[in-house]
């Protein structure tokens, strides 16, 4: 598997609250996307517990996915509603529980690039 020069390994987070019904699809999409570009990440999870645990984090809902602490999705970091809830994501044609395998994949391609 790539590393990143200098030894830096991307760190993925899964940040989830308590019963997400899709959070074991979030993680098991982050490790497929993981092991197809071939990027060694660390991947963590996070639970959040509550609403004061949600603003604290920046948390836009459950599950999101964070490459070394940047949302996956385009434009995450101007929405600034956390909620202790769940979360939908815009897909190329509806709503969707999960975001776009390839917004991870990019994200994991960029991380690897920073030093």
């Amino acid at each position: 598997m790539a590393t990143a020069e200098f030894g830096h390994r991307p760190v993925i987070e899964v940040l989830h609250v308590q019963d997400c019904p899709n959070y074991a699809q979030a993680l098991a999409q982050v490790q497929r996307v993981r092991t197809e570009v071939g990027i060694d990440a660390e991947v963590r999870t996070i639970l959040i517990a509550d609403q004061a645990a949600a603003e604290q984090a920046r948390f836009l809902g459950s599950p999101t996915i964070r490459v070394n602490g940047r949302d996956i999705e385009p434009g995450a970091e101007w929405n600034f509603e956390f909620v202790h809830g769940c979360r939908l994501y815009q897909g190329q044609h509806s709503l969707r529980a999960l975001p776009e395998e390839d917004w991870l994949r990019q994200a994991l391609r960029n991380a690897e690039d920073q030093p």
